[in-house]
């Protein structure tokens, strides 16, 4: 059966956003494991660093950060688009490569590990 499988932080996050935008997150958020790789537009990207690969999609004003589960799709992040935007104008890193910009830095990585850390 297929999941989304939310870790500790990514549910909590969810959680603190009022019923309907999690509902209309979620609406805007279809994605099965066997797409992934065929995955493209404004709406999805893709964040590599040491091997390892998240994949982004863009919902309303957020951003969830998944990647694939043995049951489906695990959510990492479900972090608000200025908090990803104040970041990269307070690091200076070009707009225009987000993803790039984010699969380089480290913090963002923390973060990703501070959710797996949670399970």
């Amino acid at each position: 059966m297929f999941q989304v499988v939310f870790n500790k932080i990514s549910a909590a996050e969810m959680a603190a956003l009022p019923k309907e935008l999690q509902l209309d997150l979620l609406m805007d958020f279809q994605v099965l494991p066997q797409d992934l790789e065929q995955l493209s537009g404004e709406q999805f990207g893709r964040v590599r660093r040491d091997g390892r690969q998240l994949f982004r999609c863009r919902a309303k004003d957020y951003r969830i950060y998944f990647s694939p589960h043995p049951q489906g799709i695990e959510v990492h992040r479900v972090l608000h688009k200025n908090t990803i935007r104040d970041f990269l104008f307070r690091s200076n890193l070009p707009m225009a490569e987000e993803d790039e910009a984010l699969g380089a830095n480290g913090g963002f990585w923390d973060l990703i590990h501070e959710g797996q850390s949670q399970r």
